[in-house]
């Protein structure tokens, strides 16, 4: 079986060619750096994505108005299993984010034991006393 990658781990985009032979292993080709070889075993046998969505902001101070929602823009700390991306995204969307947040503030802490959080990726309601 041979399959066709290109490997975005720098900017040259290797073309890679993998064969993946009777005994299990993988054959990659096309590769001008040891990168290549990574990411294809990587993409094929165990793929990771970032992962970006947002939460929903609840309080004082978030748009609209007391007790009113707002969204908050997060993403993983680092790339996450793709077959438990949308184990993820479930526990992000039941979020319910107390203002305020600064940009970088750790939101769910290593999630399933992957060490993988997720963080704000803006500051919201900035002027605000932590403690509200």
């Amino acid at each position: 079986m041979s399959e066709e990658l290109i490997c975005i781990t720098c900017p040259m985009g290797c073309h890679l060619f993998i064969d993946r032979p009777s005994d299990g292993s993988l054959a990659v080709t096309g590769n001008r750096c040891p990168r290549g070889l990574t990411y294809a075993a990587e993409e094929l046998l165990a793929p990771k994505r970032m992962v970006s969505a947002t939460a929903a902001v609840a309080g004082p101070g978030s748009r609209g108005g007391p007790g009113s929602i707002a969204r908050l823009p997060v993403r993983s700390s680092a790339a996450f299993p793709r077959h438990e991306v949308p184990e993820l995204l479930a526990a992000i969307y039941s979020l319910r984010v107390k203002l305020p947040v600064a940009r970088g503030d750790v939101l769910i802490r290593d999630f399933k034991g992957s060490g993988v959080d997720v963080i704000a990726t803006r500051t919201l309601g900035q002027g605000l006393r932590r403690d509200q």
